[in-house]
Formats: structure tokens, sequence, C-alpha cells
């Protein structure tokens, strides 16, 4: 399918599910050279960041603990620049590498407070690997370690990525049409 509808937005096809494979492959061996001394605890974003966490986890070859936390910084298209913990960190960080794992890394916002958070909880250190990211709505000074896609900052979803909930499940990733 090359165009889709949700809501009042019309969307078509990006990026293919197999370029986002071989991304998320590409991705994978960094993680396995950067960790391949270490057990991270894989930290995911839900709901849209499961979708590439599962994938990229069966890639990793390090023994490693996942865990997830539920925030959110959008309304329909556009980021809040505010973040709500709906479901909190409930690990105990101390001494511990933890890796981010996030379907989308745009304004830095959200990656800012888990950033914060996960400091806070006396974490060794933190990195983001994340599916998708728009270098050029990213505000923040934080590093973005691994990235499997850099994209143009438009409002896509699929393979994760929703608009109010709708589109996680198509394999692809669409851009919103103007």
């Amino acid at each position: 399918m090359d165009k889709i509808t949700f809501l009042d937005k019309t969307f078509v096809k990006y990026i293919s599910e197999k370029e986002i494979e071989e991304a998320t492959e590409r991705v994978a061996k960094q993680i396995n050279e950067d960790y391949k001394n270490d057990q991270p605890i894989l930290l995911v974003t839900l709901n849209g960041a499961i979708v590439f966490a599962v994938e990229l986890m069966k890639k990793l070859t390090m023994p490693c603990r996942i865990s997830c936390v539920k925030l959110s910084s959008y309304s329909g298209t556009s980021s809040t620049n505010q973040v709500k913990e709906l479901v909190g960190l409930n690990e105990d960080l101390t001494g511990q590498r933890v890796l981010i794992i996030e379907d989308i890394v745009d304004t830095g916002v959200t990656y800012e407070h888990m950033h914060k958070m996960l400091m806070d909880a006396h974490a060794k250190d933190v990195r983001m690997a994340t599916m998708a990211f728009k270098p050029d709505a990213y505000k923040k000074d934080l590093p973005v370690h691994y990235v499997a896609l850099p994209i143009p900052n438009k409002f896509v979803i699929g393979h994760g990525l929703d608009y109010d909930g709708w589109g996680r499940n198509l394999t692809d990733i669409y851009q919103v049409t103007e």
C-alpha cells in the first residue's frame, strides 16, 4: 500500500520495511561492539518503541535485561514540549549501563527528561538508540548514540510510530502529505 489515511491525515510510503531492517542490523552491530564486555539494561519507551526494540534485541549478542517506561509528549502531530510519565521507572539502576530504545527522537524533550531521570537514579551511563532521528528538529546537547534512520522534520507513522494511536502496525514508515 503506497497511500493510507487515518483520521484527517493522508500518508504516503516513505521508508520500506527492508530499509528499516537493514538500518536496524547496522545499529545492532554498533551496539554489540560498544557493549561487548557489558550487560546493559535496555529501557524501552512505550508504546511506539516496542516494535524497534523487539527487532533490535533479536540482533544483540551480549547479555541484557529489558524494562519499559511510558512517557508522552505529543498531541496529534506535534510535540507539547511537556513530558508526562504514564508508567514510571521500576528498576534499581545504580551502577547500571542503560541503553534507551526509542522509536523516534525529534526535539529531544523526552530524551532529556529520561536522561535526567536515569542519572538521578544513579545509572552508570546512559545512551540512546533510536529507529528514527530528526536532526533538523533536535534542540538538545545530549548525543544520540545510535541512529537507524535519520529523517527530515516531517511527521511519520508506521513501524511503531503513530498518529493518535493509529498506524503503529504498518510495516513500512509513511510520511504525512502536505
